[in-house]
């Protein structure tokens, strides 16, 4: 067998002959019994014989080398947003369009994804000449991306995350910008591949753009004291945190920075419903 067929690659072949199963194609050794099948199934139009076909190849359930012409749906050295299928000890299989998933090594892997989970992912071709796919996408990003000329300050975005770091997670946006979402934003645990939504607060210099998962103060502190209120009413209206609190606890507890529950905390306090004595804040009578 011509050792440059093989499994999760891309050839183009000649058609040999038809059948009554789909068209068989050359496969390079000038024995029939090495002849490869592109079944009716897996062909997105007509073929004749003496056609040269781009087809997928990959091993049926018996362990013989089969074509389709369903080819990725992005090429080698560009990304795609896809769905994990399946994983393994050894790495993951992702839809990219072809008819069986590709791998994904564990070494190209970042995080654990899950089956059904999607993720952002760069096609290559390894070094036997196979279709892989990798996690390592920034280089592509950047060169996909466009910069955020048309962005305001307040408009909301969507767009899936690619990377995370010490400082917060990126995210490439419908609009093909890059945002970028600082970790004191998180109010929980975010993924790679995961969608967010986002408000612009900051248009950056490098044409990116920085995000707040919350709304703008007015309504965001509305919120942060119908939860603080919540809580209270969970504790029979008392509770050991107030404005001396430490950040990490209050941030570990309400999912709120410092400045943001203090505002919650004075607001209250201001309309009389809640008070503190000794650290502790105390939900008044008509508000229980």
């Amino acid at each position: 067998m011509n050792q440059l067929l093989q499994e999760n690659s891309i050839a183009a072949l000649k058609v040999l002959r038809l059948g009554e199963m789909g068209a068989f194609l050359d496969g390079g050794t000038g024995n029939t019994n090495d002849d490869i099948l592109l079944h009716k199934n897996q062909q997105t139009h007509p073929v004749a014989v003496g056609d040269t076909v781009t087809v997928f190849l990959y091993h049926d359930p018996s362990g013989r080398l089969t074509a389709s012409m369903r080819l990725p749906k992005i090429k080698i050295g560009q990304i795609g947003y896809a769905p994990i299928i399946n994983t393994t000890r050894f790495g993951a299989f992702v839809d990219v369009g072809t008819e069986r998933g590709i791998f994904m090594p564990f070494a190209e892997m970042k995080g654990r994804p899950k089956e059904g989970e999607y993720v952002w992912v760069r096609l290559y071709e390894d070094k036997s000449h196979r279709l892989a796919v990798s996690m390592e996408v920034e280089d592509e990003m950047r060169r996909a991306s466009r910069p955020a000329t048309d962005a305001r300050i307040g408009d909301w975005v969507e767009g899936a995350v690619y990377n995370m770091n010490d400082q917060g997670a990126y995210i490439m946006t419908r609009e093909r910008w890059i945002a970028f979402l600082h970790r004191s934003e998180f109010h929980g645990p975010i993924l790679i591949g995961q969608m967010i939504k986002g408000r612009i607060t900051y248009l950056r210099e490098d044409g990116r753009i920085n995000i707040s998962l919350r709304p703008v103060k007015e309504k965001a502190m509305d919120e942060d004291c119908a939860q603080i209120v919540t809580f209270l009413q969970s504790r029979k209206g008392k509770m050991p945190y107030s404005d001396s609190t430490a950040p990490a606890v209050i941030k570990a507890k309400f999912g709120l920075s410092k400045s943001a529950f203090k505002r919650a905390l004075g607001h209250l306090m201001k309309e009389g419903k809640v008070h503190q004595e000794d650290g502790w804040t105390y939900l008044d009578e008509q508000q229980s």
